[in-house]
């Protein structure tokens, strides 16, 4: 065993980990990044990487009125218990200043969405607009070597995501500015946000150690004193003179984990098989204190089989546009509506997770997307554009009867729910679930449609098509417990000498509510610039 000595060890090479290394060199420690996998950026390299921040300097800028008390009360206005107003406080407190000293060393590159809603836009504290940032274009090529070296999920995203219908954009380019765009290798979402990251890390010769694996904390006399690691196929023991900080991320891929945990099923992750609670289990192991298990960042999605992972996992993709349109709904095996399709991605799992003790299972599990021959011709599915060939695990009927026969859904009722549906939709009125009464309903939905139409369609132009949806995450959201300083706290609420959190690995500082789009990585790179600082000043030594 080969022993090394650094002042500040993190492990995880994700988001909140990248910004957690940046935040401890400019306080004055020295780092070392660990990442397990041989590519860095985990989830937030595959996402759309916008950033959900409140009260940041271009709200100011423009005008959009907010502040911190405001954050706060929208949070709380949503709170079910599991929220530590202190440590909540920090994340809309400190969000601001996070956010300025990225720009400032020219980590980040944010664009605020200014028609991008709050996803409860009745709460208290609540905007219209402006929280949501995007990431502008960033060159790849500036990282060298390394820019093969993240994580990504299919083609690299050559538009922004203000340019997509994601963002609000048409989702149109130009196509010679997109094959410069691609000639440049300029890359927008996800890649952008950590691409940026990775060369401020690079830049301060941060380099981070890819197949370094985190295996287990060592702990004297009470404090976290450094990690046993695993390179090459030896350990290794790096001493962290004044920290540790943990940022591996959920545990959403960990069967086990999964199980013991969360209040429903999780079938489908959206991020990539890497997320296997490392991090949980090295905190468990060093006794600390957990909050929020039983939640995730849900999301329902779509298994893709024609795209599988390095490792051999199906790909899951996010459905967070497809339930949105019109001339679709989303049912149970039963043929029945079961909620507001159009509802904030997050909350959605509410619904599908409600559980009947009669028959001791969940309905709503498996359920299924239905749509007629309108929205095929108008809307893509995944990847599938209109037009082009559906794969054979689209379901295809030319009556809802067979629809219902060749996938399981009950032809008894699937009729009669497509008939009270267009009933609703052709009256603009969906009085059953309330589908497009908010602006939030209509953003996803068809915007070359006015108010409710956005969202509301008619079924009526066979054929029919139906694909299953399953209920995924885009990690899970709880974990050690943490307090205003990213210390992790142990089983009687004292922080843990020398061990901080940051990210999906921790209990997250809002809970299980997602605020709006960016909800995750907002608190991610908040707090991974809150445990940066913290473990370089020595907070609980």
């Amino acid at each position: 065993m080969v022993d090394s000595e650094i002042d500040v060890l993190i492990i995880g090479a994700g988001a909140a980990g990248l910004t957690a290394a940046l935040a401890a060199h400019e306080a004055g420690a020295s780092v070392q990044l660990i990442e397990k996998q041989d590519r860095l950026g985990g989830t937030a390299a595959i996402s759309g990487g916008v950033v959900w921040l409140p009260d940041h300097e271009q709200m100011a800028a423009q005008g959009k009125d907010d502040s911190a008390a405001d954050a706060l009360a929208y949070f709380l206005s949503l709170d079910h218990g599991e929220m530590d107003e202190e440590v909540l406080g920090a994340f809309v407190t400190e969000a601001r200043q996070m956010h300025s000293f990225l720009t400032g060393i020219d980590a980040i590159g944010l664009t605020m969405m200014p028609d991008y809603p709050d996803y409860y836009e009745d709460r208290p504290g609540a905007k219209t607009g402006g929280r949501s940032l995007d990431n502008d274009l960033f060159d790849f090529t500036a990282l060298g070597e390394w820019k093969d070296r993240v994580f990504q999920n299919g083609p690299a995203p050559r538009m922004m995501l203000r340019e997509t219908p994601l963002g609000g954009g048409s989702g149109m380019v130009d196509p010679a500015e997109l094959q410069q765009r691609a000639d440049r290798d300029l890359r927008g979402w996800g890649q952008a946000l950590v691409g940026r990251l990775l060369k401020a890390c690079l830049d301060r010769g941060i380099e981070p150690e890819l197949e370094c694996g985190g295996y287990r904390l060592c702990v004297e006399q009470g404090r976290v004193t450094g990690a046993i690691v695993e390179r090459e196929g030896q350990q290794e023991k790096i001493v962290a003179r004044q920290a540790v900080i943990l940022a591996t991320g959920g545990f959403e891929w960990n069967e086990a984990l999964k199980h013991a945990f969360l209040r429903g099923p999780l079938d489908a992750p959206a991020s990539p098989p890497t997320n296997r609670g490392d991090g949980l289990k090295m905190a468990m192991a060093a006794g600390a204190s957990l909050g929020n298990m039983t939640s995730a960042w849900w999301v329902p999605t779509l298994a893709v089989p024609e795209s599988e992972w390095q490792s051999g996992e199906v790909r899951n993709m996010p459905v967070l546009i497809e339930r949105t349109l019109p001339h679709g709904i989303l049912v149970n095996r039963e043929g029945k509506r079961f909620c507001n399709e159009a509802a904030n991605y997050s909350a959605l799992a509410g619904a599908f997770h409600r559980f009947e003790p009669a028959t001791y299972d969940y309905p709503n599990m498996p359920a299924y997307l239905v749509f007629d021959s309108h929205y095929r011709e108008r809307y893509p599915l995944a990847s599938f554009m209109p037009g082009t060939p559906l794969p054979d695990w689209v379901a295809k009927a030319d009556t809802l009867h067979e629809l219902a026969d060749k996938t399981g859904i009950d032809a008894g009722n699937l009729p009669a729910t497509v008939s009270r549906f267009n009933d609703l939709a052709e009256r603009l009125d969906d009085q059953d679930f309330g589908r497009g009464k908010t602006d939030y309903d209509r953003f996803y939905g068809d915007r070359s449609r006015n108010g409710a139409a956005a969202t509301l369609g008619a079924l009526t132009k066979a054929p029919f098509y139906a694909v299953e949806i399953k209920m995924g995450a885009l990690g899970t959201n709880g974990g050690p417990k943490t307090n205003a300083q990213a210390q992790i706290l142990d089983v009687d609420g004292q922080p843990i000498a020398g061990l901080f959190g940051a990210g999906n690995v921790i209990s997250a500082p809002t809970g299980s509510v997602y605020a709006g789009a960016g909800g995750t990585l907002g608190p991610a790179l908040t707090f991974g610039y809150i445990a940066g600082r913290a473990a370089a000043k020595r907070v609980n030594q």
